[in-house]
């Protein structure tokens, strides 16, 4: 057994109240975790990653096999969309969104704005909080995906995440609990608290 080594202000902490430590029962050469932190994660819709027919059809596939989005059982659905949508469908919404990219960052005006957004709420919590807060976005569709913005605030060593969406939609085929749009928390091993922001949609300052 291996005693703990834990050190919340020590040289391996910081002021700001984060800190690595070696899980107490852990072997010897356990790598350092770290704690402390709080994570708030914005989500917005979603984009493909070209316009070409792959990274459209990947997205289209995912964002229309939602059943948040298409309320038909899958063995009527997913022929119909496989077969048909998705073989015409990447053309069309490829030929419009190249009408709008943005060649010089390479990705579409969503992401673009998105990571601007981003970059300014990042910028007022690092004045509010410093380094306690960690900022980032992520893609209900497409990329980057929730699953893989959850797992970097583990790492990093968020014990807190704080879901937001950029658009709040409130309307749906059926309803659903919140966090399933935001999958990924749940196949943490070391588990963050997690909540959603509530509506905002109908606050005067939005």
């Amino acid at each position: 057994m291996c005693a703990r080594s834990q050190r919340p202000f020590g040289n391996e902490g910081s002021s700001h109240g984060h800190y690595s430590y070696t899980p107490e029962h852990s072997p010897a050469d356990h790598p350092k975790v770290t704690r402390g932190k709080t994570g708030v994660l914005l989500a917005n819709l979603g984009t493909p990653d070209s316009f070409s027919y792959w990274p459209m059809r990947r997205y289209l596939n995912e964002f229309l096999s939602d059943k948040r989005v298409i309320d038909y059982p899958a063995w009527k659905w997913q022929p119909i969309l496989q077969a048909i949508i998705l073989t015409k469908r990447p053309f069309s919404s490829g030929h419009a969104y190249k009408s709008i990219w943005n060649h010089e960052q390479n990705e579409s005006p969503l992401m673009t704005i998105t990571k601007d957004q981003t970059a300014g709420i990042a910028e007022v919590m690092k004045d509010r909080f410093g380094d306690q807060v960690v900022v980032d976005f992520c893609m209900r569709y497409g990329n980057p995906s929730t699953k893989s913005k959850v797992r970097e605030m583990v790492a990093a060593g968020c014990e807190r995440i704080v879901f937001s969406r950029f658009i709040r939609n409130t309307l749906a085929p059926r309803p659903q609990p919140q966090m399933t749009s935001f999958p990924g928390v749940m196949e943490e091993k070391w588990q963050p608290a997690a909540r959603t922001v509530p509506a905002y949609f109908e606050t005067h300052l939005y």
